[in-house]
């Protein structure tokens, strides 16, 4: 006997909906759009950066394009002016750049894991990325922005286009004025001042190269002993309350110890003398060659890295972290599985901040 129609189509549908109720169901919540980083969170007031390291050169890459362009309007189009219409690169030409990177044929999340990985894992390359590789690889990223926005403040200063930068072309950034019209301290004294100027300038030659502008924007960063000797004066002079040149214990303690004891380097949680000071007193003891009761200059060098830290630093601190929290079977590394798994541990500085929840689905 011919079944009707409508049973036909009744069976039909019942199937559907039974296979639709075995289907994964995904949360009922909004897509979340990566998002580039804001461009006001560039630097803090020593022009360092504070933004998580971009993990992926793709995304690097767009947000300093972009950075470029309103970098362009702020400091070279006159007040007002609309700059006219101009093509833009093909993978730009997107609302804000970020169409670009929310479209899975153009940017999957887990395909640069993959292209990545690689590049990563080189020392060695045993299909694991170690907390050193991360960190190198964080380094590396980071550097290159730094040393771009570097390029593009020497266009800026270099006033007569010779590839070097004079004292009396640079001027200091507008928030630096203001601090040093509140805090006046001599002419050649302090940042972005005259004696700053002379320790960056390694060759003694009067003018700034690429490099020796970097060191100067970037101290934290240098290999140029005299930037090191410079930022340890500083140090002392910000904190000299008597003006005598050097630390006694009280200038050292009220300043610089919390500073120095935040990353716990020298075990000050250990210690079996119950004063509260102890810790401070053995670290002023042990940066205290001479013995003569205060810090000098050079004494005070051992720890400018606890004071100014670096990039390296920042990188090695970010990589640890991704490590903790993407390393699903705590051997302190991680294979490529797990960082496909943990994309928002990567891209975690690109995502709009939403709900808070597991994103790993968004990206299969």
């Amino acid at each position: 006997m011919a079944r009707s129609p409508v049973l036909i189509y009744l069976i039909v549908v019942l199937f559907v909906l039974l296979l639709l109720s075995f289907a994964p169901k995904r949360p009922n919540r909004p897509h979340r759009r990566l998002k580039l980083r804001s461009a006001a969170d560039l630097s803090d007031q020593t022009g360092r950066d504070r933004r998580g390291i971009p993990f992926d050169p793709v995304i690097a890459d767009i947000e300093r394009r972009r950075e470029d362009r309103e970098w362009e309007r702020a400091h070279f189009l006159p007040q007002g002016h609309a700059p006219a219409m101009e093509a833009q690169p093909e993978w730009e030409d997107f609302m804000d750049a970020e169409d670009y990177i929310n479209d899975e044929e153009r940017f999957n999340v887990s395909d640069r894991i993959v292209q990545l990985f690689p590049k990563i894992d080189v020392a060695p390359a045993d299909g694991f990325v170690s907390s050193d590789e991360l960190a190198e690889w964080n380094l590396r990223q980071v550097e290159k922005e730094v040393m771009h926005r570097t390029q593009r403040d020497m266009e800026l200063h270099d006033k007569n286009h010779d590839g070097f930068i004079s004292f009396e072309e640079y001027e200091p950034p507008s928030w630096a004025r203001r601090y040093h019209d509140d805090n006046a301290t001599g002419d050649r004294v302090g940042w972005w001042k005259e004696e700053h100027f002379n320790a960056s300038d390694m060759d003694g030659d009067g003018l700034l190269n690429l490099t020796e502008f970097n060191d100067f924007l970037h101290p934290a960063d240098t290999n140029n002993p005299k930037l090191i000797h410079w930022l340890s004066k500083e140090e002392i002079r910000e904190r000299d309350k008597d003006k005598d040149g050097k630390l006694n214990f009280q200038e050292y303690f009220n300043g610089l110890f919390d500073l120095i004891r935040k990353d716990d380097v020298y075990n000050f949680t250990h210690e079996s003398d119950s004063s509260t000071d102890a810790p401070a007193k053995r670290l002023f003891s042990q940066l205290d060659h001479n013995n003569d009761g205060y810090l000098s200059e050079d004494e005070l060098i051992p720890v400018i890295g606890d004071l100014h830290p670096s990039e390296r630093y920042y990188a090695k601190q970010q990589a640890d972290y991704v490590i903790s929290e993407a390393d699903t079977d705590k051997d302190r590394r991680l294979t490529l599985k797990e960082m496909i798994e943990n994309p928002y541990v990567f891209y975690s500085a690109i995502f709009a901040e939403e709900d808070d929840y597991n994103y790993h689905d968004e990206f299969r």
